[in-house]
């Protein structure tokens, strides 16, 4: 259920850490969750940070084009859950 006219799948993001260091993501997809969207990203290279099929969830803020960090753990599972959900859903179509 990606938004491909706001994000193109093979489009790499750049976030910066707390650190300062510029990590970048691969975009898996965008989908939305009680009225917000979400993006799910993988990390495009090697990371010590991040585990290479390791997801990482970040709320969409379409207008102030940001993605935003989600700190309550249960929301970050339910938006995966849900998304997981979704794919089998499709699988089975």
């Amino acid at each position: 259920m990606a938004d491909e006219e706001m994000l193109d799948e093979e489009e790499i993001i750049e976030l910066v850490d707390e650190e300062g260091k510029i990590i970048n993501f691969k975009l898996l997809d965008v989908t939305e969750y009680k009225g917000e969207k979400y993006t799910l990203l993988l990390a495009a290279e090697p990371n010590d940070d991040i585990a290479e099929d390791e997801v990482v969830i970040f709320r969409l803020n379409e207008g102030e084009q940001t993605l935003e960090p989600i700190e309550d753990e249960d929301l970050l599972q339910e938006v995966f859950d849900f998304y997981q959900s979704e794919i089998d859903e499709d699988d089975a179509n």
